[in-house]
């Protein structure tokens, strides 16, 4: 029983908690930033620049190089050369490039958040200090008493 209630504590306790909480919302917010740049960004740069897919770009070199039909996808490249060594250098660009985009959106994304939260701060010190009821009564002793003396 006392490894229940152990494990019980653990995963109950704070720091394990709030982790879990905040894999969970990483994950959703993952989510919405790949649909993002999947869905609103990528169409407007494949708009300007044409799809920006490098995948297909690749060098071959070594013992059957020369057997890869020019201007063939990377994977028919594989296929007529499976003992070749293709450097497949397109997929990281086109990696790179997402990477890119996903941490200027996330960047953008949290500047905004900043940027509320700051104003919410900012009303919130903007309020005047209202005095507690005990405050108010002692002033008014505080002001009888310079009245009489």
């Amino acid at each position: 029983m006392g490894f229940v209630k152990e494990f019980k504590e653990f995963a109950i306790k704070g720091n394990a908690f709030d982790l879990a909480v905040g894999v969970i919302i990483g994950g959703a917010f993952g989510k919405i930033v790949t649909s993002v740049i999947d869905d609103l960004v990528m169409p407007i740069v494949a708009a300007m620049v044409g799809k920006p897919d490098f995948s297909s770009i690749y060098f071959a070199m070594g013992k059957g190089a020369e057997l890869i039909p020019k201007g063939a996808s990377l994977a028919d490249a594989k296929k007529a050369a499976p003992d070749a060594a293709i450097f497949a250098y397109g997929n990281f660009i086109t990696v790179a490039i997402n990477f890119l985009l996903l941490a200027l959106i996330v960047f953008i994304m949290v500047k905004a958040i900043n940027r509320m939260k700051k104003k919410e701060e900012e009303v919130a010190v903007a309020a005047p200090v209202v005095p507690t009821a005990e405050e108010t009564l002692l002033t008014e002793i505080r002001d009888l008493l310079k009245t009489k003396a």
